[in-house]
């Protein structure tokens, strides 16, 4: 095994090991300059951003409106929705460092500081599609009161579109939330497939649509 994968899956299981923002925070502002090539590694093919993306894109052909991508990281999904066509979106992520490396992709409007485990700092319906890939997984961001801000954050029939590791889907508590917000009249769950997260890794995902219903005020 080369030492480029050692070193990759090492940072991996470290990813996923996270116990709290303050490790995650040390962990990617060690690991954002070699992210976007560890896993674009052949072996890696990390597929999660590129099918966010496509969602978005076969939801509205020309992503013409205002797109939040939360825990944007470096900037793969922005850059995959880019290429689609999209030129309205703000980034937010948790690593400085991981969002100096997505403002080097020249694809979003702003990009801000902020954490998904708490109440994002935002007004009520500021965007049209709001994108979350790679951070709801192990050792990083829970279903609440993230999906609940997502809601709050997109207009009325705007989508929310996000991947969610598998092995966390029930046992994480992401399918109920996602059955309580439809169940309270704020959603309409668009589709959910299960989808591959890293290609030849063996890592699947539910990739969620869900849209947005009504535009009352959501508490959590």
């Amino acid at each position: 095994m080369s030492t480029l994968v050692r070193t990759r899956d090492t940072l991996l299981a470290r990813a996923r090991g996270c116990n709290d923002k303050e490790e995650c925070r040390a962990l990617y502002a060690e690991w954002a300059s070699t992210y976007n090539a560890d896993l674009a590694d052949a072996s890696e093919n990390y597929v999660a951003p590129a099918l966010t993306a496509q969602a978005v894109l076969k939801f509205d052909s020309h992503a013409r409106g205002a797109i939040l991508d939360a825990g944007c990281g470096t900037g793969l999904v922005g850059e995959a929705m880019a290429r689609g066509g999209a030129t309205t979106i703000d980034g937010l992520d948790l690593s400085p460092a991981m969002l100096r490396v997505a403002e080097q992709t020249g694809v979003y409007r702003s990009l801000d500081l902020g954490d998904l485990t708490q109440k994002v700092d935002k007004p009520d319906e500021t965007y049209d599609i709001i994108t979350c890939a790679g951070t709801f997984t192990h050792g990083h961001v829970g279903p609440r009161p993230a999906l609940r801000e997502f809601v709050r954050l997109v207009r009325k029939n705007g989508i929310v579109v996000a991947t969610i590791l598998e092995d966390i889907w029930l046992s994480g508590g992401f399918k109920a939330e996602v059955e309580r917000l439809e169940t309270e009249g704020l959603i309409k769950v668009a589709s959910v497939e299960l989808i591959d997260y890293r290609k030849g890794a063996g890592d699947k995902a539910r990739l969620v649509t869900l849209e947005k219903q009504g535009s009352a005020l959501i508490t959590g």
